[in-house]
């Protein structure tokens, strides 16, 4: 791990944005003590509170990986996080991967990822992974919805320095796996990110296209679609922006 660290920026993603990778070396980690414009999914907003939690970019090269399976990586990354949460959690407190990459401890949110792939050819050539953890933080703002953070479900503060380095060791172990490209790697994974996979065989309400349905999450396809199959028995293979979790009803 390469580690460069700042005491504030708008975006770690955006800061790895502006470098040219090609000659950043891989497992290159920039983490922030303060993210004044950190990115989510869709576009929204990361809060943070400044000092209390976790906000870093990592550097990755998959040359190995073709494009059609780049959506292996995001299983990687959520499958590392995931186990080292797994690790440090109480009994009783499970883990759960809310498609296709936030990390949530029972029904709250603890860690959202954002992945930013460079392509060369039919590969990819370089990816910026955005990861913010909620660590010691215990109060948020009214507008996050259903947050929570390592101190709240553990009962203790951690040293951010350790879960930064915790975490990143997690997720190359999982990249190793990735790296080895075997069928047998592959399979395995693709079963524990079904494992972790939040409402997987449950019937549960979503929005899609803006329409209020009842379905029952059934897999995630090669290219990392969400495949649902509705009450009234249709089935949906739905990208990012299609779909939204009802995760209160």
């Amino acid at each position: 791990m390469y580690l460069r660290c700042f005491d504030s920026l708008e975006s770690t993603n955006q800061y790895c944005e502006l470098l040219d990778l090609a000659t950043v070396e891989e497992f290159t980690v920039i983490s922030t003590r303060e993210q004044t414009a950190g990115i989510g999914q869709r576009g929204n907003c990361w809060n943070a509170e400044p000092g209390k939690n976790v906000t870093f970019s990592l550097v990755l090269k998959p040359v190995f990986l073709p494009m059609e399976d780049q959506f292996m990586l995001t299983k990687a990354v959520s499958l590392g996080i995931a186990d080292w949460l797994s690790e440090i959690l109480p009994k009783g407190q499970r883990v759960h991967i809310k498609w296709p990459n936030d990390i949530y401890v029972g029904d709250k949110k603890i860690c959202g990822v954002l992945i930013s792939n460079r392509v060369k050819g039919s590969c990819m050539a370089a990816s910026i992974v955005g990861v913010g953890l909620n660590v010691n933080q215990t109060v948020f703002p009214d507008w996050v919805p259903n947050p929570t953070s390592v101190l709240l479900v553990t009962g203790r503060e951690f040293a951010l320095e350790e879960v930064l380095t915790g975490v990143v060791e997690a997720i190359a172990k999982r990249y190793g796996q990735l790296q080895r490209a075997t069928t047998e790697c592959w399979e395995e994974m693709d079963r524990e990110y079904l494992s972790y996979l939040l409402n997987l065989g449950k019937e549960c309400a979503y929005l899609y296209h803006d329409k209020k349905i009842r379905a029952v999450i059934t897999g995630v396809n090669r290219f990392g679609h969400l495949e649902l199959v509705t009450t009234e028995g249709d089935k949906l293979v739905c990208q990012l922006k299609e779909l939204i979790y009802c995760l209160n009803a």
